[in-house]
């Protein structure tokens, strides 16, 4: 069944031609839920840009249309108003079919994409040999949204998780672990790699000698030795463990079948290369191959190189991401190739993303989308600290969240046995972490503030797994099964429960949307509206205690509609819910 935009969308189209014939069909609609019902439930706005190519007034223009909108149908009512507004109520009919559509509908509604496309996201991508910090938070949890929305949605998703196993830090860390002697422990901890590395970094910024033979170290890794090769294999596991135990506790999809790190890539380098200097591309400086991307200039005003292979004869990364964009669109497939990367890195993008195109590997309409994000900052409006000025282990941020959510629980409910406590603690404190981050608008800083984001009032994830909750305790309450609610019984009869059911309707709208900006700040709003809807139709709606049995049948699927989305809508997220708080 076509959803009510849709709808409303053709039957804008069909009263334009027959007003001012068919080739004016083609204006924007700019059809919008009204923000109060005295204007309706829809808003559209067409007159404003037909002004212009009919030399007349918006106004009359949309008087003109609305005597061709047909009403005792999907409408019931059409006003004009202001400068050319046309106000459009719709239906009881519509609306309460629509939402048998959607009660019926395993997916609330949301349409499988056909053709599915292929699409390849690229997230997480922690450097290995080091505890993931703060900074991975973003990325991470920002790209399985995206991911879990697309995979929802019906197309071909492939996770990649692009983890740094094979750079400089690499080269630093194995230098330092052969000269020190902790190459020969079999027993090293990611905690002591971290401060191994810290180490290993002030010599590279003291010690010249030491910085040498580092890069010489990288060199020797990606060529194969045998001793390089030995300490790095043992570094990954180690890592691999520690990243795994991360994902875990935040609840991301990403698995070692996920991993695609740098070092798969190797054997492909020199062909990358090849096909670079084939394109006319490439350039020498100083012995190294660089590429210069028309408009980017360094500080001086001058060409900024990228280089695809040192002087030394290693490869840089810029190289090893041209591999993997090669081998995205050329082996998998993929249409539309995602990049979750902190937005100080869009110049970087923006290069290899030229360099791909001007060789000639987007083939076929493939797009590359670099999906920026900004900094995580703290109470004093700098980059998120600890006090000791050190980066913030994000193991400790979501150990912290548990814990305070724990606290909260106790206190809210006491009665609560000690292991659900725990459970619902956990589920509560890892989704209050995730959802303040991607209820952000992803493009913008935003300050971490742990009373906001366990508050439960206002839009936090305890609000939205609260207003679940007080659902589910409705139907406990009567005793009532969902499975036995029939959608045809749905009557809307207040105000609140149009205005609800209007909410529940827009959805397909949402995920589209998302999935279309890869922003999802859009269906945090949704649900948070969404579950404001809600608490206003049960304090003005009884549902227990309806006089009528109808009314409570038709208010109990209501509500067991809105759970579902709630319920759905958080998964999207990558959040969990409960059944008790």
């Amino acid at each position: 069944m076509p959803d009510i935009q849709q709808t409303l969308e053709r039957l804008l189209r069909d009263a334009v031609a027959e007003t001012f014939g068919e080739a004016f069909t083609d204006a924007d609609p700019i059809l919008r839920q009204a923000t109060s019902p005295k204007f309706g439930d829809y808003q559209a706005n067409l007159a404003m840009g037909l002004a212009k190519r009919l030399d007349q007034k918006p106004r009359d223009i949309a008087q003109r249309i609305a005597e061709h909108l047909p009403t005792g149908g999907a409408l019931d009512k059409v006003e004009v108003a202001g400068p050319g507004f046309i106000n459009l109520t719709l239906s009881a009919d519509l609306l309460q079919a629509q939402l048998a559509s959607v009660f019926d509908s395993d997916s609330l509604g949301v349409s499988k994409a056909d053709p599915p496309s292929t699409v390849v996201i690229d997230y997480a991508s922690p450097n290995l040999a080091k505890e993931m910090h703060i900074g991975h938070l973003r990325s991470t949890i920002i790209g399985d949204a995206i991911a879990r929305v697309l995979t929802f949605q019906g197309q071909q998703v492939t996770r990649h998780n692009h983890i740094g196993d094979w750079g400089t830090q690499f080269g630093l860390l194995l230098e330092h672990l052969i000269e020190t002697g902790w190459a020969d422990s079999t027993d090293t901890s990611i905690s002591d790699l971290n401060v191994l590395y810290k180490e290993a970094k002030v010599r590279d910024d003291n010690d010249l000698a030491f910085a040498e033979r580092a890069r010489k170290r990288v060199v020797d890794l990606q060529s194969g030795d045998p001793q390089a090769r030995k300490i790095w294999e043992q570094l990954i596991v180690e890592s691999i463990r520690h990243m795994n135990q991360v994902f875990c506790s935040l609840g991301v999809m990403l698995t070692d079948d996920d991993l695609k790190p740098e070092s798969f890539y190797n054997d492909r380098l020199p062909g990358v290369i090849d096909a670079i200097e084939k394109a006319g591309l490439i350039r020498d400086c100083e012995g190294a191959k660089v590429v210069y991307v028309e408009g980017f200039f360094n500080k001086q005003g001058e060409p900024l190189p990228m280089a695809v292979k040192k002087a030394d004869g290693g490869f840089g990364y810029p190289a090893t991401d041209l591999a993997a964009v090669q081998y995205r669109v050329k082996d998998l497939g993929a249409d539309r190739v995602i990049y979750v990367v902190d937005s100080r890195q869009k110049d970087h993008f923006r290069q290899f993303f030229k360099i791909a195109a001007d060789v000639g590997w987007l083939t076929g309409g493939a797009e590359l989308v670099h999906v920026g994000f900004g900094t995580i900052m703290g109470l004093d409006g700098k980059p998120f600290k600890t006090r000791e000025g050190d980066t913030v282990r994000l193991a400790d941020v979501l150990d912290e969240a548990v814990d305070r959510a724990s606290r909260v629980i106790a206190d809210k409910a006491p009665d609560l046995k000690a292991k659900e406590r725990e459970e619902i603690a956990r589920v509560v404190g890892i989704g209050a972490v995730k959802y303040f981050d991607l209820s952000n608008y992803r493009i913008k800083d935003y300050v971490f503030d742990w009373d906001r984001m366990l508050a439960l009032e206002g839009n936090t994830s305890p609000y939205l797994q609260n207003a679940y909750v007080r659902i589910r305790s409705i139907f406990r309450k009567g005793e009532v099964d969902p499975t036995t609610l029939d959608a045809d019984a749905i009557r809307l009869e207040h105000e609140t429960e149009r205005a609800l059911a209007l909410q529940l309707l827009q959805l397909p709208r949402v995920v589209e949307s998302v999935a279309d900006s890869l922003e999802p700040h859009r269906l945090c709003t949704y649900l948070y509206e969404l579950a404001s809807s809600f608490h206003k139709f049960y304090e003005n709606c009884p549902v227990l205690g309806a006089d009528d049995t109808a009314v409570r049948g038709s208010r109990l699927a209501l509500c067991d509609l809105v759970a579902r989305t709630l319920k759905q809508g958080l998964a999207l997220l990558g959040i969990e819910t409960v059944e008790r708080m």
